[in-house]
This record gives structure tokens, C-alpha cells and sequence, in this order.
């Protein structure tokens, strides 16, 4: 029941509820197609952009909270935490209230660490933070971050649940930055601040 209800929390788009809300495009409509905070910055709300990281990254702390205040259990013991952890990741890359096409999981996942443990989260971010200043591309930053996540995950908890819980997830975000680790190995990709190369701009909502 935790993991179902935590993949049924993960399967709210916060990209797509935000945008309709605030009478902007379906962000699987136009630029990458992905409904996450990037995406949505593209129609040139800030505000959008934000409400759609914080109910992401929301959700993902969210899910791992009530997991442990239903079951009372801690990331030191048992399974469920961990499970609701991937449960929620998935749930936002392949949720079923919108045909199993969701986003790619950085800012849930984000949420997620800090839930289950405040250093294993703290380290994570810091290591997205640190790629992201020193290379200025969001995506290099976001898949080392989750590739150091099992990494810190072992290194804080051993060989308890939480440590293969993020070996998968980290696996998720690289397959789900399947297009972006080409782009990278092309020396394609796009680094924060570049203007766009030939990019359609997002359709106004009286467009969609």
C-alpha cells in the first residue's frame, strides 16, 4: 500500500497541472516535451517554472514522509522507505494518470533524498551544484548527481535497502537522459545561459 500510494503521488505532473492552472501550454507540447521545471521556464514563467520545481521536489519528500509516519520505520530499518522512494520516482517518470509518459525525475528524486536522509540528500545536491558551476550544463550536473547518490547511499547506510533503491534510480535518470548523455558525447549540448539554436519558441495558450 505505501509504494502504491507513494506511485500514485509521483504520477501528479506538477508541470502539467501548473501550466493549466496558470492558462499556460502543455509543456508535452512544445521544446524538449518533457513536463518538468526546465520545460515549463521555456513559456517564460518564472513563476510556473518554480511551482512546478517545488511540487515536484514536494512530492518526493512527500511520499518518503508519509512512509515513515505510516509504517514507523526509519531508512536505517526495513524496506518500505527505500521502496517508496523508487515507487515515487517512478510514478512521476511513468505516471498513469497521463499514459505512462512523465518527466525525468531529477527534482522528485531531489525531494526524495532529502526525505530519506538529510545528509545523503545535502550530498547529492551539492554534487549537482558543484557540476553545474563548474560546466554550466544542467544535464551533466543532474547525471552526476545520480550516479554519486549510490555512492553516498553506501557510504552512509552500507548495504541496507536504501543503497540499491538508488543504484536503480540512478539507473532511471540515465536512461531517462538517454538523449542528453548523446548530445553530451557530441559536445551538443547546451550549456545554462546559451541563447537557442533554431528552437521553436512555446506557443501561447490561445495556440494550443
Amino acid at each position: 500500500m505505501v509504494v502504491a500510494g507513494a506511485y500514485l503521488l509521483g504520477s501528479i505532473s506538477f508541470a502539467i497541472l501548473v501550466s493549466r492552472l496558470l492558462a499556460l501550454p502543455d509543456p508535452r507540447t512544445f521544446g524538449s516535451q518533457n513536463p518538468g521545471a526546465t520545460n515549463v521556464l521555456r513559456t517564460g514563467s518564472k513563476l510556473a517554472a518554480a511551482l512546478t520545481l517545488l511540487g515536484d521536489g514536494g512530492k518526493g519528500w512527500l511520499a518518503v514522509f508519509i512512509a515513515a509516519h505510516t509504517t514507523g520505520q526509519s531508512v536505517l530499518a526495513g524496506v518500505e522507505l527505500p521502496l517508496a522512494g523508487l515507487g515515487v520516482v517512478l510514478g512521476h517518470m511513468f505516471p498513469v494518470f497521463h499514459r505512462f509518459k512523465g518527466g525525468k525525475g531529477v527534482a522528485t528524486a531531489a525531494g526524495m533524498l532529502l526525505g530519506l536522509d538529510l545528509w545523503l540528500g545535502l550530498g547529492t545536491l551539492a554534487t549537482w551544484a558543484v557540476i553545474l558551476a563548474l560546466f554550466r550544463i544542467s544535464s551533466l550536473a543532474a547525471l552526476a548527481a545520480a550516479l554519486f547518490a549510490p555512492c553516498y547511499a553506501f557510504w552512509l547506510f552500507g548495504l541496507r535497502p536504501v543503497f540499491p533503491a538508488m543504484l536503480a534510480i540512478a539507473v532511471l535518470l540515465c536512461w531517462r537522459h538517454g538523449d542528453n548523455i548523446r548530445r553530451l558525447l557530441a559536445g551538443e549540448e547546451r550549456r545554462l545561459g546559451a541563447k537557442p539554436s533554431a528552437e521553436p519558441p512555446a506557443p501561447s495558450a490561445g495556440e494550443r
